[in-house]
């Protein structure tokens, strides 16, 4: 029973210490993650790296804590550092490379959730940030999963939400004019409402000039739609004007007049159904988490404004102030409630 009682006096430091440490790294747990469900990655991330921080601290003060001679501590603690080190030298250079992309994009924000990107022949908008990797939306409203290491080692085209240049390209003879052409790709352009249109001539051809019309599109998010749009109003302002649309090199089998153009039969236009948003539909998902991140990211300024005005108010004016609180914080829950139900959703 004696030696019972001195082996447990022997250990107590240990026990004391590894009881406070394990209690604080669970209290900060709760503080830092566990009372805040409504944070999204971004707002996790320097949390996380926290928490983690902490723990490492928390792992060497158990070490000294050994009730072992200062020799046997510094063999163990050299013992922890090789097996961190091997850790890190057998793990996936991979990840090691992602986690460390995934901090850099953090930090640098070249793009956030919502945004269009391309990336090589990748092109979408960004659906949820990760910290090893990002997922984009396509035009064909498939998920793709983008290593961050993958896009801090190349170029990232990102459409600006201030406007993006809608344009396309066509060739043409050199028979018909080319300020009549641009007069034509001019109107084609406004009467999709690009502002500012213009027309460039890319390139004089053995056959063809090459022209682009371009124009700036204040609303990015219906890129698709105004793409479309631009391409319906070209081929109808060159045909009402008589110009043939076809390759100079094109090669009718059938024997026609000089005067006949292969111009299509003029008929009844029919109305376009416009009121089918094409983007809502392909882009459904980095909509919605567009919408998610910015209603939280106002709500949390809300909180701390709120906050703030708490400290000062007194009486009734305090108490309507908790309520709007708890308010905004229902609020949050109701986001995150939200974007599980996504998750769940588009889980594969």
């Amino acid at each position: 029973m004696d030696r019972l009682i001195d082996n447990i006096i022997f250990i107590a430091p240990l026990l004391a210490v590894s009881t406070v440490v394990i209690g604080f790294l669970l209290l900060m747990n709760w503080l830092l993650l566990g009372r805040h469900p409504e944070l999204g990655n971004e707002k996790k991330l320097p949390r996380q790296l926290a928490l983690l921080a902490l723990t490492l601290v928390g792992l060497m003060m158990i070490t000294f804590s050994l009730p072992v001679s200062d020799t046997a501590r510094n063999q163990v603690i050299a013992l922890t550092g090789v097996i961190l080190s091997g850790l890190v030298a057998f793990s996936s250079t991979t990840f090691v490379a992602n986690f460390m992309a995934g901090i850099m994009l953090r930090m640098n924000r070249p793009f956030n959730t919502g945004d269009f990107i391309r990336v090589e022949n990748h092109f979408g908008r960004v659906s949820e940030r990760g910290l090893f990797d990002t997922e984009i939306q396509s035009e064909h409203r498939e998920l793709i999963t983008l290593p961050n290491l993958y896009l801090i080692t190349r170029p990232v085209e990102v459409v600006s939400k201030s406007g993006a240049i809608i344009s396309s390209t066509l060739s043409l003879g050199y028979d018909i004019h080319y300020s009549r052409i641009e007069s034509l790709l001019i109107s084609a352009a406004q009467a999709c409402e690009l502002a500012d249109p213009f027309v460039q001539v890319i390139e004089l051809g053995n056959d063809a000039i090459t022209y682009r019309v371009s124009g700036l599109l204040v609303d990015v998010k219906s890129m698709l739609t105004t793409r479309s749009l631009l391409y319906r109003a070209i081929l109808d302002a060159l045909h009402n004007d008589g110009v043939e649309v076809v390759s100079p090199s094109f090669v009718n089998q059938r024997r026609l007049d000089d005067n006949v153009k292969v111009i299509p039969d003029f008929a009844v236009k029919a109305p376009v159904d416009t009121s089918s948003n094409v983007e809502s539909i392909v882009f459904d998902k980095a909509e919605k988490a567009e919408q998610h991140e910015s209603a939280q990211e106002q709500l949390n300024t809300e909180l701390h404004t709120l906050d703030e005005e708490l400290g000062a108010a007194s009486g009734d004016e305090k108490a309507n102030i908790e309520a709007r609180i708890q308010q905004k914080r229902q609020q949050l829950d109701q986001i995150s409630e939200q974007k599980e139900e996504e998750k769940v959703k588009w889980e594969y």
